[in-house]
């Protein structure tokens, strides 16, 4: 029985390790359908569109109702879906930090070894939903008379397509920073902490415990990085009436959190091969 249960903790942290990639991958796709249905309702709000809409509203009075007013039903439709997204993008992602709860927990039952792994592929999950979901909507819009709340601009906006949108800008400082310190440096940071944990029995591991004592006073650059990017495009854009914080954001902190504590534990780790 001894014998069985480092195998029943290693397939539970797998378990757990594939249950946050799933509902990470589910909250992906629920946060880009928000994104979509979203865009499809700015585009249906602009000028052109509310004209179109208030020409429709004025067939259907004319006709006794016998025209519908078929934009407005179609926006009606929009807005149900984006809400339908918004609400299983947010309630998936609480799966998925429900599941990293339960991996956190059982990992400190483990050695120090087995859970810094555990937590290293936890990361790593956390920096990849963080790059690919979208981090920041933008919305830009103005009261018109006769056509009412008027959206003049929206983007949504996340790491690498703001990095991209940068370059194309001439924005290089910008674009190399937030490429530098929100990506580079956190695959690097959890590539070489699994790689270390894989073989930590190995000396030249020894040299890797003043690396990441001086990494850790890195660690919080890449919560300065993301709160630079989000002050940057909120006071670059201006006249914008309102912005809202999307899923992506909440991965890039988890990782930065997990990946302090798994730096730690990798540390712990290598101290106790040193003596």
């Amino acid at each position: 029985m001894k014998n069985l249960l480092p195998i029943i903790k290693t397939l539970l942290m797998l378990c757990l390790l594939s249950s946050m990639a799933y509902f990470g991958f589910k909250t992906y796709k629920e946060a880009k359908a928000y994104e979509h249905y979203t865009t499809q309702i700015a585009l249906a709000c602009d000028a052109d569109g509310l004209a179109s809409e208030r020409i429709d509203q004025f067939t259907e009075i004319i006709s006794l109702g016998l025209v519908k007013n078929e934009s407005k039903q179609q926006l009606e439709q929009l807005r149900t879906k984006q809400l339908t997204a918004k609400e299983n993008a947010t309630q998936l992602l609480y799966y998925f930090f429900l599941a990293l709860a339960i991996l956190i927990l059982f990992a400190f039952t483990c050695t120090i070894q087995s859970a810094a792994m555990s937590l290293s592929l936890a990361t790593f999950i956390a920096l990849v939903y963080g790059l690919l979901n979208p981090i920041l909507m933008v919305t830009i819009h103005k009261k018109v008379e006769y056509l009412g709340d008027v959206i003049l601009s929206f983007e949504s906006k996340g790491i690498i397509g703001s990095i991209s949108k940068l370059y194309g800008e001439g924005e290089l400082a910008v674009a190399f920073t937030i490429l530098l310190f929100s990506i580079l440096i956190p695959v690097i940071k959890s590539l070489t902490l699994t790689f270390v944990l894989i073989f930590s029995n190995r000396d030249w591991n020894k040299k890797l415990v003043n690396f990441f004592k001086f990494i850790g006073k890195w660690s919080m650059i890449d919560v300065f990085v993301v709160a630079t990017f989000l002050v940057y495009f909120t006071s670059n854009t201006g006249n914008i009436s309102s912005a809202e914080i999307q899923v992506g954001l909440y991965f890039f902190l988890t990782y930065v959190i997990l990946s302090m504590i798994t730096a730690i534990l990798t540390q712990k780790v290598l101290e106790q091969k040193t003596k």
